[in-house]
């Protein structure tokens, strides 16, 4: 579909009938992700850890938009067995593959390496396996995929420098992903979505002791980051990641969103050293 946007001719992504894979999806932003997408018309395989959570999400938004439009399966993305059945669940289910945004995260400084290991590993499994099943040279229909970031991959957050290593590793990653996809023609977008603070479960991890660990002392300076900053609704955020699924003009995009609105970053240009041919849209 083609709409008008700031004088210029947009092809927009229509979602109705698409398929899509949210991982991390029974409750706070995944939660919010799958529904927008609902509402917008397309299938959503839920993908969480959480089996009672995903039973109950299940059946609510069974009764809202019917029993045929969503799919539960248990998983964790730290495992490469469970999340490579998952997506083939999801394809023998729905008959394809179009939207994949890998989510699931947490924040806990004090158990460190499973931190790393869901927010970064678990991105860069879904991202692999994703495009495994949506490249044009695997017969794939291309797509979009949009990985969860934070203004912590943008930033430091002081209070949780093993979540900010790993969405930082999220915004790098997702930037190199999007121009080899461009470069070996994969037909995939891939785009990465970073919000402000958002009023969710996670949100307390930042001062909860056996989150923080030994930065739990550092408490107030959450607190003041999050005066400064406010809190978002998971709707906010959720608008905002339809923007990065829909607008088949981005690609490799980091779009921030803060309680003033949402803005893409521009980044320095620090590879113009490099030839043109490693980083064509550089």
């Amino acid at each position: 579909m083609l709409i008008i946007k700031s004088g210029y001719l947009v092809s927009v992504m229509e979602l109705h009938g698409k398929v899509a894979l949210v991982t991390g999806a029974v409750q706070g932003l995944g939660k919010g992700f799958s529904e927008i997408l609902l509402q917008k018309g397309a299938k959503v395989a839920l993908l969480d850890i959480n089996e009672s959570g995903g039973k109950d999400l299940k059946a609510a938004f069974d009764k809202e938009y019917g029993p045929d439009r969503t799919l539960f399966l248990p998983c964790t993305v730290e495992s490469e067995e469970q999340l490579k059945d998952a997506f083939q669940k999801t394809v023998e289910a729905f008959g394809g593959l179009d939207i994949v945004c890998n989510n699931a995260g947490i924040i806990d400084e004090t158990n460190w390496e499973k931190c790393v290991s869901i927010n970064l590993n678990g991105v860069v499994r879904g991202t692999y396996l994703a495009l495994q099943h949506m490249k044009k040279q695997n017969r794939g229909q291309g797509g979009v995929i949009v990985n969860i970031a934070s203004m912590a991959g943008l930033g430091p957050l002081l209070t949780a420098p093993i979540y900010t290593a790993t969405k930082h590793g999220v915004v790098g990653f997702s930037r190199a992903m999007a121009d080899v996809s461009s470069l070996c023609d994969y037909g995939v977008r891939i785009n990465v979505l970073c919000p402000a603070f958002v009023q969710t479960a996670i949100l307390s991890s930042l001062s909860l002791e056996e989150t923080a660990g030994q930065f739990a002392g550092l408490r107030g300076v959450a607190e003041k980051l999050l005066e400064q900053f406010g809190v978002l609704e998971v709707s906010e955020v959720a608008k905002n990641f339809l923007k990065l699924v829909t607008d088949e003009s981005r690609n490799r995009e980091a779009l921030m969103v803060r309680k003033e609105g949402a803005s893409y970053v521009t980044f320095r240009q620090v590879a113009s050293q490099l030839p043109s041919i490693l980083a064509p849209s550089l």
